[in-house]
């Protein structure tokens, strides 16, 4: 019961100094999290094995470098290797039915990238977390104009008129909440895109 004491920064320095204990700690406290988060987008039990496996095989190798930048937490920063990871495993193995090409048969006339792909959907369900995060982060004034903006698709006047303020302050009040995503993006270093 210990370890759970000990935080995940103190571990991974820990390892890094040659205590592989530490290491098995750190496994063990957030392998459920982490392959669970695997599983749930590989639906593959044997595959998600050798992604978690593969995840800490990086991990291993990060620590082992001094490459590691304790700026994040230990959890969040494992999970983008995961998902990485996860996204690589899609591309590698994207299987594309064999078609011959004939006079009354083209490839282009079947061909169509209109449905949204599995890794697609994932890089999006993963930016959707990341910003749903970064908007929890932002001062509730903040945070409310934005989501009435954003998520309610409301105009200023609405915003003004059902949170109490004028028009001036709902716009100044998303200009900051835009300019504090920027902030929190720029620190931790996220990259929102699909």
């Amino acid at each position: 019961m210990a370890n759970l004491q000990i935080p995940d920064s103190v571990l991974v320095i820990n390892y890094v100094n040659g205590d592989e204990n530490a290491l098995t700690n750190l496994i063990n406290r957030h392998q459920s999290k982490i392959f669970g988060f695997i599983y749930s987008k590989i639906s593959d039990r044997d595959i998600s094995n050798d992604i978690f496996q593969d995840t800490f095989i990086k991990v291993i190798k990060t620590l082992k470098s001094n490459s590691y930048n304790e700026e994040g937490k230990f959890l969040p920063w494992v999970m983008r290797i995961a998902h990485n990871l996860i996204i690589d495993h899609f591309r590698r193995n994207k299987k594309m039915p064999m078609y011959r090409e004939t006079e009354e048969f083209s490839i282009f006339s079947i061909m169509s990238d209109d449905s949204p792909s599995i890794e697609n959907k994932i890089i999006r369900d993963q930016v959707e977390t990341d910003l749903k995060k970064l908007i929890e982060e932002l001062p509730e004034d903040q945070k409310e104009v934005l989501m009435m903006r954003m998520y309610q698709d409301m105009s200023f006047k609405e915003i003004s008129e059902i949170t109490g303020v004028s028009i001036n302050t709902a716009l100044g009040r998303m200009r900051y909440a835009l300019m504090n995503m920027r902030k929190i993006i720029d620190k931790h270093q996220i990259i929102l895109t699909n």
